[in-house]
C-alpha cells in the first residue's frame, strides 16, 4: 500500500495544483502498470455525478490491468460541524486483493473572502488488511513532495487549523 499511498500523493498535489484558482476538480484515475508506467485519466461526463461513477467503476473492474490506482474528485467534508470543499481520494492496491484507503484533503476555495487554503488530509476508511499508517502517511508526503507545482501550492496555503 506504501507505492499506492506515494502514487495518491503525487495525484493529490496535482488536484490542489488544478483547484488552487477556484476551478472545481474534473474527476480523474492515476494509474501505474507492472511495468512501472504511469497515466493519468481526466473522466470528463455530462454530469459531475457520471464522472465520479464511471471513475468508482474504474477502480472497480481495473480494466487497464493496473498494480495501483488514485480516483481523485472534488467533493465535501463535515469537520467540526463546517462543511468544506475537499479532494476525496480512494487509492487501490491490487497486489493486495481489496486493499484500499479512502481519504479527503480539505480545502477553502479561492472564492472564499479568505481566499484559497489547504487543511491536512484527513484517512476516512480502509478496507483489506489494515496498512501501517505511519509508512501510508510518509509516502504520501513523498508523493505530494514529488509533484513540484502542487506541493508548492500545497506549502503556501497550508492551514493546519482543521
Amino acid at each position: 500500500m506504501v507505492e499506492a499511498a506515494e502514487l495518491a500523493g503525487f495525484v493529490a498535489a496535482h488536484s490542489i495544483w488544478c483547484v488552487r484558482d477556484g476551478e472545481t476538480l474534473i474527476p480523474l484515475v492515476a494509474y501505474e502498470t507492472p511495468d512501472g508506467d504511469r497515466t493519468m485519466k481526466r473522466l470528463e461526463s455530462e454530469s459531475m455525478e457520471e464522472s465520479v461513477e464511471r471513475g468508482k467503476e474504474w477502480m472497480a473492474t481495473n480494466p487497464d490491468h493496473a498494480t495501483r490506482a488514485v480516483l481523485v474528485f472534488d467533493g465535501y467534508i463535515t469537520l467540526e460541524t463546517v462543511k468544506l470543499d475537499a479532494l476525496i481520494v480512494t487509492i487501490r492496491d491490487y497486489t493486495l486483493g481489496d486493499a484500499e484507503i479512502t481519504m479527503a484533503v480539505p480545502y477553502r476555495s479561492a472564492g472564499d473572502p479568505e481566499g484559497f487554503a489547504v487543511y491536512r488530509p484527513k484517512f476516512l476508511g480502509f478496507g483489506g488488511a489494515e496498512p501501517d499508517w505511519q509508512a501510508v502517511g510518509d509516502a504520501l508526503w513523498r508523493g505530494i513532495e514529488g509533484h513540484q507545482q502542487g506541493f508548492e501550492t500545497w506549502n503556501q496555503h497550508l492551514d493546519e487549523s482543521k
